[in-house]
């Protein structure tokens, strides 16, 4: 290998490239699970081509197949509430910015959508919100028990940020089946560049080593594209998915909100994300990982085609309309995409994929956890 002294993607737009023996011999070793070095990781992600992601996704998808067929798992994602406190610069919904359109959704309201997502063959219900103490653990449990009451087979999954270990105890017992909960970024340094001091880059991982310790199907995952985010950086991610091995893992690129503090940054682009989603594949050959709805922002079909790229979850937004829009995360967000399950039946059976309504489970755990 040659000292590297480019930045991260630096070949990506080139069709081929000098350096695509060894960036394939890399791939090859990761699909035969060998355990490659942080070096090797860097070397593919500074050099790796057009033609050599073109070889990594065909890799990826193959992987995906050998477990999963050609199901696309579906998710009803229900976001109940855009009130936080926490101090991420990059979040269009984060404390740091104001908004006169916050909201939070009742009982009521939560379990008509449950209800609907359900009528439509749903049997996994991901409710998502920022950290908002207006939802304690207690009003939680009583919300996740009416849900299983009722759905006693479903599947629950929660994004709801960080919380205490008992916390979480709690939240598992009362039925949640699973918790997606971002490491964001596995570099110290540049979590600290994108976060307020409210936000402890230790406490984010302790959270999902404690998630895994209960018992939770557990997603972490990070964003593509950041300000100053090195292949290291990169690598770092994805070594730290080895050492937790989450059942789920969500990659998106960095998007622009134009309220927030990174505002005048630039987005991440759509082919070096969906490399590193298929990467994620190649290590975690079994995990379940989300096309991710900002995929979509970048590209037109790009969740659709990230499927073929080692991704093989959707997870369509069920949430009442007027709130769609006040769920802003980031810009420019799709939404009516979501709301036909037939057209995206067509979109993805076009790609010889099926869309798969049960639980989801990631492969294996029926067995680990009878």
């Amino acid at each position: 290998m040659v000292k590297i002294v480019e930045k991260v993607f630096s070949k990506v737009m080139q069709k081929t490239s000098a350096y695509s023996n060894n960036v394939r011999a890399i791939v090859d070793q990761l699909v035969e699970g060998v355990n490659v070095s942080r070096e090797d990781i860097v070397y593919l992600l500074t050099y790796i081509s057009n033609d050599d992601a073109v070889y990594l996704f065909e890799k990826a998808n193959e992987i995906k197949t050998r477990f999963y067929q050609n199901r696309v798992f579906l998710r009803a994602l229900i976001e109940i509430s855009n009130y936080c406190t926490r101090e991420c610069y990059y979040c269009g919904i984060s404390g740091l910015v104001s908004r006169n359109d916050r909201f939070r959704m009742d009982r009521s309201t939560l379990m008509s959508s449950i209800d609907q997502a359900a009528f439509k063959g749903y049997q996994t219900f991901v409710i998502q919100g920022g950290e908002d103490p207006f939802f304690t653990t207690d009003l939680l449990v009583e919300y996740i028990k009416t849900i299983k009451d009722k759905y006693p087979t479903h599947r629950i999954t929660l994004s709801l940020g960080e919380k205490t270990y008992q916390e979480y105890q709690r939240l598992f017992d009362a039925g949640v089946d699973r918790y997606l909960l971002r490491h964001e970024s596995a570099s110290k340094k540049l979590y600290n560049e994108i976060h307020g001091p409210s936000m402890i880059f230790e406490k984010r991982r302790s959270c999902l080593f404690d998630l895994k310790r209960i018992g939770y199907q557990v997603g972490a995952g990070f964003m593509v594209g950041l300000p100053n985010q090195t292949a290291d950086d990169l690598a770092s991610d994805l070594l730290f998915l080895k050492e937790l091995e989450p059942e789920m893992v969500g990659i998106g690129p960095y998007i622009v909100h134009d309220k927030t503090l990174m505002k005048n940054a630039s987005s991440g682009g759509y082919l070096e994300t969906t490399i590193m989603v298929a990467l994620a594949r190649l290590i975690l050959p079994k995990a379940l990982i989300p096309a991710t709805t900002a995929l979509g922002v970048l590209e037109p079909l790009g969740r659709e085609k990230a499927l073929l790229r080692g991704a093989n979850v959707l997870m369509p937004n069920v949430s009442p309309k007027d709130n769609l829009v006040k769920y802003e995360i980031y810009k420019n967000k799709t939404y009516a995409k979501d709301q036909t399950l037939d057209e995206l039946g067509v979109r993805v059976g076009e790609m010889g994929l099926t869309l798969d309504f049960s639980q989801g489970d990631v492969y294996g755990w029926r067995q680990q956890n009878d």
